[in-house]
């Protein structure tokens, strides 16, 4: 027992005493070193070897002597992580940037990184949903914070995306309970499309497997009510047509009847259009 508690003490002091040789040892920043690594990045940067620079970018933020050029090449690190997608390596340096030079110039354009770098990373609408929801937040956030920049913009359009993304994952699992007849289940999911996600293209289609769902449970009055949300909004949907077909069981019989005549009035045409030829 002694011996262990001597063997941990010993370490300790060995541990401290390498500390204290190690701060006696530091030699001030040499400025043209610095400066020279810098440039080394930036010329790695420039041939396209973007790992190798993001390494040397890092390695002249800790000596540059100026604290704007240890933020600029903090930012060039990140952003060479960025360009060759190691998402993380570039959000844990973005996430230092921020932490660390909070007042910079490019505070915002670093942010827009943050939010591409979690962007980039969104998976198949089939798999986790986790990604989608934060990568979201960050978006929103950015928008509330920098609603009037040219990134807030793109960051719109892929917000929109994101929106569609999480609609096809809840209209895929409502589609899932409705092939194994777990008919709440599916309804909710629908109704999460239809309260959350109204402005995106799976609008019309949660719409209609709502109107089925109710059909196929005899709730024909509801079904009614939401093919009449479905019309008023998208009456020219083939997701209103289904619906309408649905509900109205001459619907089949009147479209027959009505390629019926369409055809008979273009055999008509072709008819009259031959005569005349046959007859100038």
């Amino acid at each position: 027992m002694y011996r262990k508690i001597f063997y941990i003490f010993f370490i300790f002091l060995f541990i401290t005493e390498c500390s204290k040789k190690e701060e006696i040892s530091v030699k001030p920043p040499d400025n043209k070193e610095s400066y020279k690594i810098y440039g080394q990045a930036l010329e790695a940067m420039n041939e396209g070897e973007f790992f190798f620079a993001a390494e040397k970018f890092s390695e002249a933020e800790k000596i540059l002597p100026v604290v704007e050029h240890s933020a600029k090449a903090l930012l060039m690190s990140s952003f060479c992580y960025y360009t060759i997608n190691f998402h993380e390596e570039a959000i844990s340096s973005l996430e230092y940037f921020l932490k660390k030079y909070p007042a910079d110039e490019n505070i915002q354009y670093a942010s827009y990184l943050v939010a591409l770098s979690n962007y980039e990373q969104i998976l198949d609408e089939k798999k986790d949903i986790e990604p989608l929801f934060k990568t979201k937040k960050i978006i929103e956030e950015y928008i509330e914070k920098y609603p009037n920049t040219d990134y807030t913009l793109d960051l719109k359009f892929k917000l929109g995306l994101i929106q569609n993304q999480l609609a096809a994952k809840e209209l895929y699992i409502a589609k899932y309970y409705i092939k194994t007849q777990k008919w709440i289940p599916a309804i909710n999911r629908l109704k999460i499309v239809v309260n959350n996600y109204d402005e995106t293209i799976f609008i019309e289609e949660a719409l209609h497997r709502l109107v089925e769902i109710y059909y196929n449970l005899g709730l024909v009055n509801e079904a009614k009510k939401t093919a009449k949300i479905l019309g008023y909004n998208y009456n020219s949907s083939k997701w209103y047509e289904n619906s309408y077909a649905l509900l109205n069981k001459d619907y089949q019989k009147e479209q027959k009847n009505l390629k019926k005549t369409q055809k008979v009035k273009e055999q008509g045409l072709v008819r009259k259009t031959i005569n005349k030829i046959l007859n100038k």
